[in-house]
């Protein structure tokens, strides 16, 4: 028998502050080659939707995360993101957790949004915003707040901003204007609009870019990439599938012009270079982020009485 770690056991288990903590250790990790992480694999169903398949390796460990993606689900009642993490010993080679997908994906996407803000933003930022009151959405507000921010929210539907508002302790923003107006600014939208045009970004902003996820997504202008300091994730997943694909594609960017940010984190590449430097995150979701929210929550095990048991 294992534990398996429903969305309300992963939530009680790894609370903002441990997930930003565990997801920067999993970035340095990385960046230092302790941690592995093989490409992640798209089973593409579309136009429904895809199915995604991401191992990694470290801290002991192995982890398999096999999760959907199905943007249409909300409107049939149904979630856009479901899926099973799988948790394994890397000595034995012995499954010993199993966990939801959608509650790691959320909580390891509000890290890394705010792990960037916070990493690449301006030292005197004051304003933070989030675009987008969906799972994720709301799990990078929460994030937000677990750094110490006061956080406005914004979402395409206004009743759904306000509920995740009170759940959260946010405001609402006055338009979405106001929202992309924020010294930090993360975009955890479907990415099928692009938000930010060429030359939106205002002089020392900084934007965390969450929503484009997979081919054919984008919330930002290829104009507008090509203009602001870049960063990202992973450079292999990100310039095939991410926010940056369109830009490589076109010749604007390149390896040379991108930082990765767990190089920043672990002091082996430089951040932010002034005050008036705007920068872009570009996040794709990496498996290294799942590992590390699986591992803490397998640190609260003991703590959670009511965990369901699966047989093996």
């Amino acid at each position: 028998m294992i534990p398996f770690f429903t969305a309300a056991h992963v939530e009680r288990a790894v609370p903002p502050e441990r997930a930003l903590e565990a997801v920067r250790e999993a970035f340095v990790a990385y960046a230092r080659g302790e941690w592995t992480m093989p490409s992640k694999v798209y089973v593409p169903a579309y136009p429904a939707g895809d199915f995604r398949a991401m191992p990694a390796l470290g801290g002991g460990h192995a982890l398999l995360k096999w999760v959907t993606s199905f943007p249409g689900n909300p409107a049939r009642g149904l979630p856009t993101v479901s899926g099973i993490v799988l948790l394994s010993d890397a000595t034995t080679g012995a499954l010993v957790a199993a966990l939801d997908a959608a509650s790691v994906t959320a909580i390891r996407t509000g890290a890394a949004a705010v792990l960037a803000a916070e990493t690449l933003g301006r030292a005197d930022a004051e304003s933070a915003a989030v675009i987008g009151c969906g799972v994720n959405g709301i799990a990078t507000a929460r994030s937000f707040r677990a750094a110490g921010r006061p956080v406005l929210v914004w979402d395409v539907d206004a009743a759904r901003a306000h509920a995740a508002a009170a759940l959260i302790g946010a405001e609402v923003a006055a338009s979405r204007g106001a929202a992309l107006a924020a010294d930090l600014v993360a975009t955890v939208t479907p990415g099928r609009e692009i938000l930010l045009g060429e030359g939106s970004l205002r002089p020392g902003q900084h934007v965390s870019l969450m929503g484009a996820d997979g081919p054919g997504k984008a919330e930002i202008a290829v104009g507008e990439l090509g203009r602001v300091r870049v960063f990202c994730d992973s450079w292999d997943q990100a310039s095939h599938g991410g926010e940056l694909a369109a830009a490589v594609d076109a010749g604007i960017l390149r390896r040379g012009d991108v930082t990765e940010l767990g190089a920043v984190l672990a002091g082996e590449a430089e951040g932010r270079r002034s005050d008036d430097e705007a920068t872009a995150f570009d996040s794709t979701g990496l498996a290294i982020q799942d590992l590390a929210v699986a591992l803490a929550a397998l640190e609260r095990v003991g703590e959670l009485g009511d965990l369901p048991q699966i047989p093996v």
